[in-house]
């Protein structure tokens, strides 16, 4: 089976995206979309097939989502345009994968979870910490009990952004599209991660600032993060943190500790090994701790192929519309408590 996919976006995330589609067999990319028509027609351009027509590029969305043969669509756009966009996609019976976050608010994801399940199509989100092979071995090793009880984790996302980052798209730093800052655009994968491993988080209290960068939004953001299953944790997010250094996750339970940097497994160290032992992959490739830019598209293809594989069954993929929910949850319950001064419950 063919499928064909559409690119609605022409931001650097949507290159990648079509990049990562490209790449995948029986994925045919068949249009383009975007508000600057050159920009379309270039991306358009930079991912024909040789020999192949070029994907057909639109400015226009309606027109755009009306191009046939098309089953499916990633968004690439601004964030507080994911629902609008997906909810569009799905009213014309075409399946619908965002780039994270599902959308800058709680009630825009309902909208847009909604939408999904009356048209009958799959709803994803982009978090591709999900698919690395470290982090899926750890997920499955916690669900099992190998680390017993998770008692404490840390989280530090300090990375680095120039100020030309926040003065070029008309939408970053700002609260209309971007919907946050560190926290809701670079630390939400995080937030993500620590969700999937450690389940729901019962209480939030936080600090944040606008330390360094001229932006409406934060760009530094402390949190303690109280978890239904009874670990404690903290989670740090900043853009101003030069020259900008890898993810770090230390997780300990009663049974070991484990430590991440970027995507990979940095640290095992449990009472008990397992029997099989972690996998030994390399970490990611892309510079996110001081650069916007994803060089290495493999997390997205393999989030793009679950997803195929979830539209192919009938079944579920890795993060869909309700689970990406609970990090934009999450993220507001951090705002929420930063402006309250005073720990808040995540709805």
């Amino acid at each position: 089976m063919t499928f064909h996919v559409g690119i609605l976006g022409t931001g650097s995330i949507s290159d990648t995206h079509a990049r990562a589609a490209e790449s995948i067999p029986g994925v045919e990319i068949v249009a383009v979309c975007g508000r600057d028509a050159g920009r379309a027609a270039s991306l358009a351009a930079a991912h024909a097939r040789p020999g192949a027509q070029p994907p057909r590029a639109y400015a226009e969305v309606q027109a755009f989502l009306a191009h046939r043969p098309l089953e499916l669509v990633l968004v690439g756009t601004p964030s507080g345009l994911h629902a609008e966009h997906g909810s569009a996609a799905a009213a014309q019976g075409l399946h619908v994968l965002v780039e994270k976050p599902l959308d800058i608010s709680t009630e825009r994801a309902d909208a847009l979870i909604d939408a999904c399940e009356a048209a009958g199509v799959r709803l994803g989100v982009f978090f591709q910490d999900r698919t690395a092979p470290g982090l899926r071995w750890l997920e499955g090793l916690i669900r099992q009990g190998g680390l017993g009880r998770p008692v404490i984790v840390s989280a530090r996302v300090r990375w680095y952004r120039p100020p030309e980052y926040y003065g070029g798209p008309r939408f970053r730093g700002r609260w209309v599209l971007d919907g946050g800052g560190a926290v809701m655009a670079q630390g939400i994968h995080t937030l993500d991660l620590l969700l999937w491993l450690l389940g729901d988080v019962k209480r939030v209290q936080a600090a944040t600032r606008t330390a360094v960068h001229g932006i409406e939004v934060e760009d530094t953001a402390v949190t303690t993060l109280e978890f239904a299953g009874g670990a404690v944790g903290t989670f740090e997010a900043t853009t101003s943190a030069f020259p900008g250094f890898p993810r770090t996750v230390e997780l300990s339970g009663t049974e070991g500790t484990i430590v991440i940097q970027g995507d990979r497994l940095a640290a095992v160290a449990l009472r008990q090994p397992p029997a099989e032992p972690p996998p030994d992959v390399p970490g990611t490739l892309n510079p996110s701790a001081n650069s916007p830019t994803i060089s290495d598209p493999a997390g997205h293809r393999a989030v793009i192929a679950d997803f195929l594989e979830a539209v192919r069954t009938g079944g579920r993929p890795l993060c869909d519309g309700r689970e990406g929910r609970r990090s934009v949850a999450l993220v507001e319950a951090i705002y929420r408590a930063a402006r309250a001064g005073q720990p808040v419950v995540p709805a």
